[in-house]
């Protein structure tokens, strides 16, 4: 009779360990959704600060930029490649030509330098921009030139990081910058 009485505890400690295993896994699952939302309204609060700063910056630009004489058309758009006008703009963001490798990984791992390039979140554009038409205060040609995408999201990045290389390190680290 002792026999019959282990054989029906057998299920009922197996049956209480499954429940107890669901519970734990349940609870992980649970802190995981809290920790991935919680990443990303941090996220989100970083974006937004990093485009206000960006937008800050451009702003500080424009108006610290000596006067041109011709005032009836737009400034003169760097020539060349996507990689080529980033280069050149470095210097008026007060980098040197050291953090172009830096720029470089960062924006051929988030967009190849495509300046149509789009992700699901509704990121766009080379510096993949959230939401893209951020991008607008950067030029109302935003959505197709290289040069407008290049100048706000070197905005973006020296207000946010401080240079290319602060970006990518958070790339690096974080997945996202």
């Amino acid at each position: 009779m002792q026999t019959q009485a282990l054989r029906t505890d057998i299920p009922q400690r197996h049956l209480q360990s499954v429940v107890l295993v669901a519970e734990q896994a349940a609870a992980r699952q649970a802190a995981a959704k809290r920790r991935a939302a919680e990443r990303a309204v941090a996220a989100a609060a970083a974006r937004r600060a990093a485009e206000q700063a960006a937008e800050q910056s451009q702003q500080s630009q424009q108006s610290q930029s000596p006067p041109q004489q011709d005032q009836s058309g737009p400034p003169p758009t760097p020539s060349g490649s996507a990689q080529q006008i980033a280069l050149g703009m470095l210097g008026s963001y007060g980098w040197s030509s050291g953090q172009f490798s830096c720029l470089v990984s960062l924006w051929n791992r988030e967009s190849g330098w495509n300046v149509t390039a789009s992700n699901g979140s509704g990121a766009y554009g080379i510096p993949q921009a959230l939401p893209a038409d951020k991008m607008a205060s950067a030029g109302p040609d935003w959505q197709t030139d290289a040069a407008t995408q290049i100048r706000w999201g070197l905005g973006y990045i020296k207000g946010l990081y401080g240079s290319p290389c602060g970006a990518w390190a958070h790339e690096e680290a974080d997945g996202w910058y």
